[in-house]
C-alpha cells in the first residue's frame, strides 16, 4: 500500500519559521496532486496550499506571502514553508496526495492522507 510520513512540525514562537516534509512511500506508480491541510481544534479541516505535479500552486489566502509549498518528485517529497508565524497558524497539518497504484486490475487512483503533525505558534 501507500503510506505518507509528515515531519518537521513543533512548537515556535510567533514570527518564527518551520518546515514541513511530506515523504510518500509505498507502491507507488505516479503521483498527482499534493497538497497541505491544516485543523484547528474544533474546525473542519481546511486546504493551506497545493501543488501539482508540473509544479502549479494554489495556497489558502491565509497562507499567501507567508507559506510556499514546494515539492521533489524525484523523492515523493512535498514540503510547506511556513515564515512569520501567527498563532492563528496553529494547528494539526496533514498531508495529501493524489496517487495512482498498479493493482491486478490495472492503475488506481485515490487520495492518501498522512497522520498529521502539530503546530503550535506561542505568542
Amino acid at each position: 500500500q501507500v503510506q505518507l510520513a509528515e515531519s518537521g512540525g513543533g512548537l515556535v514562537q510567533a514570527g518564527g519559521s518551520l518546515r514541513l516534509s511530506c515523504v510518500a512511500s509505498g507502491r507507488i506508480y505516479s503521483i498527482n496532486a499534493m497538497g497541505w491541510f491544516r485543523q484547528a481544534p474544533g474546525e473542519e479541516r481546511v486546504l493551506v496550499a497545493g501543488i501539482s505535479s508540473g509544479g502549479t500552486t494554489n495556497y489558502a489566502d491565509s497562507g499567501k506571502g507567508r507559506f510556499t509549498i514546494s515539492r521533489d518528485n524525484a523523492k515523493n517529497t512535498v514540503y510547506l514553508q511556513m515564515n512569520s508565524l501567527k498563532p492563528e497558524d496553529t494547528a494539526v497539518y496533514f498531508c495529501q496526495a493524489n496517487i495512482f497504484t498498479r493493482t491486478a486490475g490495472g492503475l488506481t487512483i485515490r487520495d492518501y492522507w498522512g497522520q498529521g503533525t502539530q503546530v503550535t505558534v506561542s505568542s
